[in-house]
């Protein structure tokens, strides 16, 4: 290809220079070179520097980069489009790995050549300018996404995660609930042959509904409950009951002693003892499913709530007034697997009283996320875990501190953790993106976002006006 025909490809096939003089192009054709690659061939990698400005001149760079362990296809430079080094950019580094997609011919030109171009080609630097101003806001634009879509799935996993026991309980208790109904015929029959007063079933059934309300024996020590279900045990068998002690593990539960079974005696004949027993021990049996069932399904509506809380992000970006504990609570909730994981202990101080504030509440949720879950990451693989969290009011402005006792933050980076792109977590953990969208969201709020770091203590707070 002679430098004719390149720029002749230049003034027709390159839509971002359609407005630059006709010699300014020929000057770039000139002063660039030409690079041939096969399909496949391998471009650039992640991390290596960044020299020259490149125009696709036929064929294509398709990118790739590390997302969640894996890699992610980017997209693709296609033929007439422009990448590599732009004039101002502090681009210094790859973000990805570049391959030919089909045969590709690309136009360099060194970044030694730029002087020359910014002082003797004007209009030509002003439309590379502007290229890099529009990759900046689409590449910063999908990596918001990509964050946010990391951020959903840390809480989609978590909430599976959180889901799934009280969600197996309600199966497990909802199968137990329908066996136990099904002996519930033949236990009826034997109750209904017994002639009582009306005085002794409202006795039997005074005890058997009070301990089914009010019967806890969770204060007992593991030794008083296992000496309580062997003296229950005992009665019930002397009392002719069979499986004695699967009953006596349920009346130990609701708080039973056996002065309480013994009251029965002087009321019932012996053969009647065993049915009004078991009877006894399928209203209680029932009772436990049924209040297990219920603390399975709350738990799932609570995190279902706070999912829907969460999920703001989604709606309109109209600003409402709300506690801000309200959206740091939630976060937790979704969060909590992580936070058991790595056995961290929670420290909330939060100032009552504290106004409601006027915010973006998807957006501040997802502030709350991505430091908190910093924060558990900053602390995983070690002992003594601690996540403080405290909120204060300052005037008319809201104070937010998220603190940890992990390694800390090293000076020497310390100035860069809120640049795009720049992350300390491993390939594939992180995007670079998080604080850089904080930043953004705080900033959008008016606000203030600063960090302070020490080896064992890292503290990030955010200010904010009430509104």
């Amino acid at each position: 290809m002679t430098k004719a025909e390149v720029a002749a490809m230049l003034k027709g096939q390159v839509p971002e220079l359609a407005g630059v003089p006709p010699a300014q192009l020929d000057w770039l054709a000139e002063q660039g070179t030409l690079e041939t690659y096969a399909d496949g061939a391998k471009n650039f990698s992640r991390g290596e520097e960044i020299v020259a400005l490149t125009v696709v001149l036929q064929g294509g760079l398709s990118i790739f980069i590390p997302q969640a362990g894996g890699v992610k296809h980017l997209g693709v430079f296609e033929k007439g489009e422009i990448t590599g080094l732009l004039p101002y950019s502090r681009m210094k580094a790859a973000v990805g790995d570049a391959y030919a997609a089909g045969e590709t011919v690309l136009l360099r030109l060194p970044r030694e050549k730029f002087p020359e171009m910014i002082a003797s080609q004007p209009e030509l630097t002003t439309a590379l300018v502007h290229v890099m101003m529009d990759r900046i806001r689409d590449f910063t634009r999908q990596q918001q996404q990509d964050d946010k879509i990391m951020a959903l799935g840390k809480l989609s996993a978590g909430l599976a995660h959180e889901l799934n026991n009280p969600s197996a309980a309600v199966v497990r208790n909802a199968h137990e609930l329908k066996r136990h109904f099904s002996m519930g015929p033949e236990r009826l029959k034997a109750v209904i042959k017994i002639c009582v007063s009306d005085e002794v079933v409202d006795h039997v059934n005074g005890l058997v509904l009070f301990k089914a309300r009010h019967g806890n024996a969770h204060g007992l020590s593991m030794m008083a409950r296992s000496e309580r279900e062997d003296a229950l045990a005992d009665w019930l068998e002397r009392n002719g009951l069979d499986h004695s002690a699967e009953a006596a593990a349920t009346f130990a539960d609701f708080d039973f002693i056996e002065e309480d079974l013994e009251s029965l005696r002087s009321l019932l004949r012996p053969a009647d003892i065993p049915p009004v027993i078991q009877w006894m021990n399928q209203v209680l049996i029932t009772e436990r499913l049924v209040n297990e069932i219920q603390e399975a399904s709350r738990r799932i509506n609570t995190l279902v709530s706070s999912i829907k809380s969460y999920t703001h992000m989604d709606q309109a970006p109209v600003k409402e007034r709300v506690d801000i504990h309200a959206g740091i609570q939630t976060t937790l909730t979704l969060l909590n697997h992580k936070v058991k994981h790595n056995q961290i202990q929670l420290k909330l101080e939060f100032e009552e009283g504290l106004p409601a504030a006027n915010i973006f509440v998807g957006p501040m949720n997802q502030v709350w996320t991505n430091l908190i879950d910093n924060a558990v990451d900053a602390m995983e693989g070690r002992t003594g875990n601690i996540l403080e969290i405290r909120t204060q009011r300052s005037r008319e402005s809201i104070l937010v501190y998220i603190i940890d006792n992990g390694p800390g933050i090293p000076a020497d980076i310390q100035d860069k953790i809120f640049e795009p792109f720049f992350t300390t977590k491993p390939v594939g953990k992180g995007t670079g993106m998080g604080l850089e969208v904080v930043r953004q969201i705080i900033t959008q709020h008016a606000g203030r976002l600063e960090m302070k770091s020490v080896p064992g203590r890292t503290e990030f707070s955010i200010c904010f006006p009430i509104g």
